[in-house]
């Protein structure tokens, strides 16, 4: 980090830093001035959220930023979901963008990736709502015959 990174949170804020979670009282910046793994709290995802392929990638990648003590293990799931979805989806936005993913894993950008895992949502949003069409205009069929 050359210049560090200035971040303002409001009261009852929380923050993530290199696995502890740090709550303020008052509105506050920091300013982080080496490098450190962070995540806001605003984009923590509770596990309940976790409820599609992407949703839960983000989430795997999430734990290794909040839980740096088994980061390696997280890493392993990681890969191995990664790999699973590599393989799962078409869309070439979506491949484009796991890819960007998975690099960002292996040179330890967890926020990097995701940030990318995030912007692939509406795409995968897309998608399964096509699929539940499909399925649905598929069982309007089955009962018309």
């Amino acid at each position: 980090m050359k210049n560090g990174i200035q971040i303002s949170l409001k009261p009852g804020e929380r923050i993530f830093i290199n696995g502890a979670v740090i709550r303020v009282d008052r509105k506050v910046s920091l300013e982080l001035l080496n490098d450190v793994s962070f995540l806001l709290e605003s984009h923590v995802m509770q596990a309940e959220s976790a409820t599609t392929p992407l949703r839960q990638l983000y989430f795997i990648a999430q734990t290794m930023l909040m839980d740096p003590a088994n980061a390696e293990a997280t890493f392993d799931v990681f890969n191995n979901t990664h790999g699973l979805l590599l393989a799962a989806f078409e869309n070439e936005q979506i491949l484009d963008g796991l890819k960007s993913a998975g690099d960002f894993i292996a040179a330890g950008r967890i926020f990097d990736a995701l940030k990318t895992i995030r912007g692939l949502y509406r795409v995968e949003d897309e998608i399964l709502a096509g699929n539940k069409e499909a399925r649905r205009r598929g069982m309007e069929r089955r009962e018309v015959a």
